[in-house]
């Protein structure tokens, strides 16, 4: 889609209605506002900081409904949602009955590129059930090492609002897009594309495990030039086969093992390229070195080669791949080394948040002692323990849902030390990081990767791991 499909006259008048107030909702109902259409903000909440951002649009024009998301207001042309709202809400049904268009703020966006005339930057997007961020932001530092201008964007970084609307122009950009979000975009149609891994999650939200997966496949449909999938997820690879993608668009591979044509992948210590050479057959290019990986864990040597793979679909240098890779430093909470301690590594990976990211975190290490524990969300633990049972040292388990964790090891790994502590204040992590350290021994890494949500005993995940760290610099300064 090289120009622009809407023009400021499409806008004018135009009945629109935006489903909630979250931080997409409002720029989008401030955009809309601002192209001449009448906006209707409807959301659920009635509450204090409902009230007060109601009182900003409605300063500016807009109408507000609180504590009412369910009615379709009259005469409503086209509903904007944010990513939060599930599919089957009550307004969904009225609008689906109704004929009446859904987008959430991905589509918006989408469709309002090139407002200023000027041709719009090509998307790279990248979707899966973990590691989205992590590759996105090696992704746009790969792109600027190529003297690209680039922002990472959509569930991270700059919105795509103002990516697109604002005054930068940029040459590409980098996009994360969750599986809410692909939901409701039915129009995108982004230059590359990858499917990081599938694993059962927000299944609340889209109903089945197979509405989730499709709402993924979603992000290949329309792709110009490489839909990029995990050779060892064979379910990542289906949905490229089922895409409706442009002519000559084309399948690229990432493995952690030697690739073959059209793959990325790995040999004796180098990332390789065997996609976007000459000579595919007979030939291989050198990207970087697995060490140029921070931290080169495998999950985030996978991660390294789905970024790297979109690069050169986009036409960027070996050169700069590796010094995208180089330049690249993870966000806070991921993986992240926090101290040694008589002998022993302490790992915060407080994003694990689900069974499939602590198994990527565990197969990191070994051997280990474990602190994990939190908010379930649904999830079982059986395979998760049964794959790590062999580098388990010791657990030690918190939170709320702690005794599906410990039900699973006692069938799985009955040998393995464990610690159940009682308790879910946020004091707990202190006392789970000395029982930790009570059961290491030299050489052992103590990873906190909980397979759970935090908010049973912390606001997130990033205060559950800030608490990890803290708990740790106490022990190393008691050691010192």
């Amino acid at each position: 889609m090289g120009s622009r499909e809407v023009s400021n006259q499409d806008w004018q008048g135009k009945r629109v209605t935006v489903a909630g107030l979250g931080v997409s909702g409002i720029p989008a109902a401030k955009v809309l506002h601002g192209l001449g259409a009448v906006v209707t903000v409807v959301n659920d909440g009635d509450d204090e900081r409902s009230r007060a951002q109601a009182a900003e649009l409605e300063a500016q024009g807009i109408t507000v409904r609180l504590g009412d998301g369910a009615t379709l207001p009259e005469s409503t042309e086209l509903i904007v949602t944010t990513p939060g709202w599930k599919p089957d809400k009550p307004l969904f049904t009225a609008a689906a009955e109704a004929g009446v268009p859904v987008w959430g703020d991905v589509e918006l966006a989408w469709r309002l590129r090139g407002l200023d005339g000027r041709e719009p930057a090509p998307w790279l997007a990248v979707t899966g059930t973990n590691g989205k961020t992590t590759t996105v932001r090696m992704l746009a530092s790969i792109l600027e090492a190529a003297g690209l201008r680039t922002a990472a964007v959509g569930n991270i970084g700059v919105s795509l609002l103002d990516a697109v609307l604002g005054d930068e122009k940029y040459d590409v950009l980098a996009v994360e897009l969750s599986s809410y979000q692909l939901h409701w975009a039915p129009s995108l149609r982004a230059h590359s594309a990858a499917v990081l891994n599938l694993a059962p999650d927000h299944l609340d939200w889209h109903g089945s495990m197979e509405a989730y997966v499709a709402d993924k496949g979603r992000i290949y449909e329309g792709n110009r030039v490489a839909c990029v999938y995990n050779v060892a997820e064979k379910a990542t690879e289906d949905l490229v086969r089922e895409a409706d993608v442009e002519e000559g668009c084309r399948a690229i591979g990432f493995t952690l093992a030697a690739p073959g044509p059209s793959q990325l992948g790995v040999v004796d210590g180098i990332l390789v390229d065997r996609a976007f050479v000459a000579n595919r057959q007979k030939q291989a290019q050198e990207l970087a070195e697995v060490t140029d990986v921070n931290p080169p864990a495998p999950h985030n040597i996978a991660n390294a080669l789905a970024a790297a793979a979109l690069a050169r679909a986009f036409g960027v240098e070996p050169a700069a791949v590796r010094d995208g890779l180089r330049a690249f430093r993870p966000d806070p909470h991921r993986i992240e080394h926090v101290a040694d301690v008589a002998g022993v590594a302490y790992i915060d990976d407080s994003k694990a948040t689900n069974t499939h990211a602590a198994e990527a975190s565990l197969a990191a290490y070994d051997p280990i002692v474990w602190i994990a524990g939190g908010l379930a969300k649904g999830a079982t633990f059986d395979e998760l323990v049964t794959g790590a049972a062999g580098r388990l040292r010791g657990v030690v388990l918190i939170g709320h849902d702690r005794a599906l964790i410990r039900e699973a090891l006692a069938r799985h790994a009955p040998e393995v030390p464990v610690v159940d502590l009682d308790r879910t204040d946020t004091g707990a992590m202190s006392e789970a990081v000395r029982e930790a350290a009570r059961l290491a021994r030299p050489g052992d890494t103590v990873l906190m990767a909980p397979a759970c949500a935090s908010m049973d005993m912390f606001v997130n995940y990033n205060k559950r791991g800030e608490a990890f760290a803290a708990a740790v610099r106490a022990l190393a300064a008691e050691s010192d």
